[in-house]
């Protein structure tokens, strides 16, 4: 049974990276529950804190990937209603099947809303939805770091107790 928990956690792990980068895919709270399986073992010892430091973690940046492209929007001169359009065409974006919609939804939302809000300012539309796809990427880059930590901690618990487990 623990060699069934070991690969479904590993499994998760490798989709919660992937999930970084593609939205459809979960990401880092894929990566938090292939360490829950890990502990779930009966060979590796439960730490609860660090269960609970990286669930909280988990919660805090998974609502930060919501925020993060609205507020690249607000940073680069976007009104509401481009941060409006960045949260719309972010839901378009992945529901889309077209490449890359993930990218090119949150920066069609923006620069729609933005020219909503003024029709005749192209110029800072077109800057409010660059600051929204920067945002995406911030947002991206820190949900794949997480990922990549989430897996380090994977690897060493799995490296210590490799006699037990194996």
């Amino acid at each position: 049974m623990d060699l069934l928990l070991l690969i479904l956690g590993f499994i998760c792990m490798m989709v919660g990276i992937f999930g970084s980068f593609l939205p459809v895919l979960p990401g880092l709270s894929s990566c938090w529950v292939g360490l829950l399986l890990l502990y779930l073992t009966k060979a590796v010892e439960n730490n609860y804190w660090l269960l609970g430091i990286t669930l909280l973690l988990t919660i805090i940046i998974t609502v930060l990937d919501y925020i993060i492209p609205a507020q690249g929007t607000k940073k680069f001169g976007g009104s509401s209603y481009g941060v409006w359009g960045t949260n719309i065409g972010l839901i378009v974006g992945i529901l889309a099947p077209i490449p890359f919609g993930v990218i090119i939804g949150p920066f069609v939302g923006a620069l729609a809303g933005e020219l909503l809000y003024d029709s005749t300012n192209h110029k800072r539309a077109f800057k409010a939805a660059t600051g929204s796809v920067l945002g995406f990427l911030a947002s991206s880059f820190i949900n794949f770091l997480f990922c990549i930590i989430y897996l380090g901690i994977f690897i060493h618990t799995t490296w210590e107790y490799r006699n037990i487990l194996f």
